[in-house]
């Protein structure tokens, strides 16, 4: 008899991850500057990665040894709270990596908000310890004043990561976000009116170098929570998700649930494809804008004001945005009615003054060209 269907369903979920983090690290990657065929018609399955390293002939395993060192195991890390999706993906990466070429080890970052957060911590440690991790980390973050409480928990939360990963020479960080988390980031992105790029919600790939990867995001929250109960996992329930004081948990417990009363089951998958629909689209606007920057600057780099106002609106407030992040901005300090109000310079233009943005960054118009610099 097979695992518990949930059970079955994390574990796939993960092995396609892993499948693609050797996959990448086999294929060498394409030089860009020459026209390249479609890497979906040209690379082997994932599925067959490790078949096929097995079954490699004497004369293919010489010319691997002359072109070099054989590509060392990569580690794999997971970052894990002690709640049940990240309980869940880590059973799921144990249990799948020892079947693969993968070293699978373990993150847990405590952010001192609660009494006794550092011996839950260590808690946390030892049960991945004894899942069979290694390494297993317990870490700290401690988030800054600069933005609100989830948003500074997050940064600091992620700058722990990244130095763990760094540390440890990892290939990849998994993180446990499932479907209804997404959802959620598509509703809050909603709300905040902040444009098609903030409805895409969480990528299932991104970082630096590609190191976040997100295998539940096609699975719902019960299906991990399901899948730590038939395996006997322990897991804790933050309180700080069920807290009202925070936006997310409102959503999570009355927002949500209000909408599936309204306007029946599916609300939840329905999000995620918004996200992944969105996504495609803001990748494409992305690509438009690169291309099109270069087009509409004079031969000392300056922004042509005429030039920028025969862009269709969502090409060009990209290409703003970009200049003024490239000028000193704060990314996470730049919002949508900053780039609106830089946009009105094109668009708008009655001889208004200078625009005084995040990071001491100032745009103005001058001469029909647009100045962006910081002050």
């Amino acid at each position: 008899m097979g695992p518990h269907p949930a059970v079955a369903a994390i574990r796939l979920a993960v092995r396609r991850v892993l499948h693609d983090v050797l996959t990448e690290r086999a294929i060498p990657q394409p030089d860009r500057t020459t026209p390249q065929p479609d890497r979906a018609a040209t690379a082997p399955p994932a599925d067959r990665i490790a078949r096929l390293r097995q079954s490699a002939t004497p004369a293919c395993a010489a010319a691997a040894s002359a072109a070099g060192p054989a590509t060392p195991t990569p580690l794999v890390l997971v970052a894990c709270s002690g709640g049940a999706d990240s309980m869940a993906l880590a059973s799921a990466l144990a249990f799948e990596a020892r079947k693969l070429s993968v070293r699978a080890g373990g993150i847990t970052v405590d952010h001192g908000l609660q009494h006794g957060s550092d011996l839950r911590a260590a808690e946390v440690a030892g049960r991945l310890t004894a899942m069979g991790l290694d390494p297993v980390e317990p870490t700290t973050a401690r988030a800054g004043r600069d933005a609100g409480p989830g948003a500074a928990a997050r940064d600091a939360r992620y700058a722990a990561l990244d130095a763990a990963a760094e540390r440890h020479g990892a290939a990849a960080v998994l993180l446990g976000h499932t479907r209804d988390d997404q959802a959620e980031t598509v509703l809050l992105g909603l709300a905040r009116g902040s444009g098609i790029r903030s409805l895409s919600g969480m990528a299932a790939v991104s970082g630096r170098h590609d190191r976040y990867r997100r295998p539940f995001l096609q699975l719902d929250r019960q299906t991990a929570r399901k899948a730590c109960m038939v395996q006997s996992l322990p897991v804790w329930d933050d309180p700080h998700n069920a807290d009202p004081a925070y936006t997310r948990s409102r959503l999570r417990h009355e927002g949500l649930p209000a909408l599936e009363k309204a306007l029946g089951k599916g609300v939840v998958e329905a999000l995620a494809r918004t996200a992944q629909l969105s996504r495609d689209d803001a990748d494409a606007l992305d690509t438009w804008a690169a291309d099109a920057d270069a087009s509409v600057r004079d031969d000392s780099g300056q922004l042509e004001c005429a030039k920028l106002y025969a862009l269709p609106p969502a090409v060009r407030r990209r290409v703003l945005r970009r200049a003024v992040i490239d000028a000193g901005a704060p990314a996470g300090s730049l919002f949508a009615r900053h780039v609106e109000e830089v946009d009105r310079l094109i668009t708008g233009w009655r001889g208004q003054g200078t625009i005084n943005l995040p990071g001491r960054v100032e745009a103005r118009r001058q001469s029909g060209r647009l100045v962006i610099r910081q002050g």
